[in-house]
């Protein structure tokens, strides 16, 4: 979380390049009072995320999940952050391969794959996913996030996709 004391780098295309990392973005160890508060606000009210003898007992699962949707907003947040307030999240995409549970510490990483100059913006691809704390990878995906160049605007608002 950023204070008011935090200055905002701005990213630029020019930059970043083919196999850069990210730096990581770490968040828990994730409570119960993390994914109870989190099905409250989507107003998900599936028993597997919140109490603990039904999902082990009717459910038979090893504990208390992490709503997926909660991961999914965690790399919404790192790519948005990464990007900062003048470039734009385009696309981000991913497969949910295994479960998290309560207590777990989940990291994200990415990777550039490709970088796409075009105008008046270029396109960075990046693999992404999300590990716990034994580095078991749960989540994944592939992201596309567009940064202005050095001397160029920022991201059109709103965002204008390239033409294909």
């Amino acid at each position: 979380m950023m204070d008011r004391h935090t200055e905002v780098r701005r990213r630029v295309f020019e930059e970043v390049s083919i196999g850069d990392e990210l730096p990581q973005l770490v968040k828990g160890p994730l409570t119960t009072a993390h994914l109870m508060r989190w099905s409250a606000a989507m107003e998900n009210w599936h028993k597997i995320h919140y109490d603990l003898p039904f999902a082990q007992g009717h459910d038979k699962l090893p504990g208390l999940l992490v709503n997926g949707s909660l991961k999914q907003q965690f790399a919404a947040q790192y790519f948005k952050d990464w990007a900062g307030p003048d470039g734009w999240v385009w696309k981000i995409g991913f497969q949910f391969r295994a479960m998290n549970l309560a207590g777990e510490t989940l990291t994200l990483w990415a990777r550039v794959t490709d970088v796409e100059p075009l105008e008046p913006y270029g396109l960075v691809r990046l693999d992404f996913g999300i590990r716990n704390d034994e580095q078991k990878e749960s989540t994944p995906g592939t992201a596309t996030v567009a940064l202005p160049y050095r001397d160029g605007p920022a991201v059109p608002y709103p965002f204008q996709p390239p033409v294909a």
